[in-house]
């Protein structure tokens, strides 16, 4: 069962420089969140924020009603249990087999006996789909099969809160297709609450229930996703749908004279609101809302074309069942 964490101000420094400055948000209990922003933003020193490998200089991180940031080591080590980490490259320690690898958090943690280990971890790897490769290496074996494995070890624990950084990098396409499917099936078994960082924009447009933007030292937004995938601030609208117009640059803020430069150009219109994946099987999750909810919700008309499946007869892929006033205005 996810535990919903609640951010309060939190600021963040490396001696005069800011990295982030007075962030609240909370992630809900159950559901999967992503953190965009631009590179060099801060979005994996978020990631050590909130579970307490790195403390912050201001603000709050709240957890079943205490503030992290106030804790004891001895007591924060107790809360870390609550966490499971999916590192960028998976972490994986090079010399142990990939059994070995995801046994290591309850040899550390726990007092269970190997049988019970053993039990468990066969559990988690075959959840990941690495059934039959405990002998192998990691360096035998793909980047994505790395990554499934560090998610796999991530899990051993039971937690209740799943953090994941970059989960995309490295992957081509289909394997970031198959381990986007993934999280969706694994939220609604675990019912953990997920937060992602990630640069891959598909993902972001299908995966998560809720979004936020860190961009120039604060969060420029977060909510819900259909929200800011309709929204037309600017840095938001940019980002999310990969524009050259407007307020981000190469070196993250564009200048006086380039903005001025974009003054009287027409923004290309918001492209169409994917539907968000659903279930292998169909189970429904927690955080899963009727497509066009939240628009209809709050009187947004979305973008023409929007929840319409774009894999209708394509075998083995399931998605929300489109919404038939998706394109009419809102009322």
């Amino acid at each position: 069962m996810g535990v919903e964490i609640r951010v309060e101000g939190l600021t963040k420094r490396f001696g005069s420089q800011v990295i982030w400055n007075d962030v609240s948000l909370t992630l809900p209990a159950g559901e999967i969140s992503v953190m965009l922003g631009p590179s060099g933003t801060g979005k994996s020193v978020f990631l050590k924020t909130l579970v307490g490998l790195l403390k912050p200089d201001a603000g709050a991180i709240w957890i079943q009603d205490r503030d992290l940031t106030q804790m004891r080591e001895r007591d924060l080590y107790e809360v870390r249990k609550l966490f499971g980490v999916l590192f960028q490259d998976g972490a994986l320690f090079g010399s142990m087999n990939l059994y070995d690898n995801v046994a290591f958090p309850l040899r550390e943690h726990t007092k269970k006996s190997e049988s019970d280990i053993r039990k468990i971890v066969l559990e988690k790897m075959d959840l990941v789909g690495l059934t039959g490769a405990e002998s192998k290496l990691p360096g035998e074996i793909s980047g994505g099969m790395r990554k499934r494995a560090g998610l796999a070890r991530a899990l051993v624990l039971d937690p209740e809160i799943l953090l994941i950084d970059e989960p995309d990098s490295g992957l081509d396409p289909v394997r970031t297709s198959y381990i986007n499917q993934l999280f969706i099936d694994l939220n609604a078994q675990i019912d953990a609450t997920f937060l992602i960082v990630t640069h891959d924009i598909n993902s972001t447009r299908t995966v998560p229930d809720n979004i936020g933007l860190l961009y120039h030292r604060h969060l420029a937004m977060f909510g819900p996703r259909e929200m800011l995938l309709s929204s037309e601030e600017p840095v938001v609208r940019q980002f999310l749908n990969a524009q050259t117009i407007g307020p981000i640059g190469m070196s993250e803020e564009k200048d006086a004279d380039e903005l001025a430069s974009e003054e009287g150009q027409e923004l290309p219109p918001l492209p169409p609101i994917p539907l968000q994946l659903s279930t292998s099987d169909g189970t429904p999750r927690r955080g899963e809302r009727p497509a066009g909810d939240w628009c209809r919700a709050n009187g947004i008309t979305p973008p023409p074309g929007s929840f319409q499946s774009q894999n209708a007869g394509v075998p083995g892929v399931r998605h929300s069942e489109p919404t038939p006033t998706a394109e009419a205005p809102v009322a």
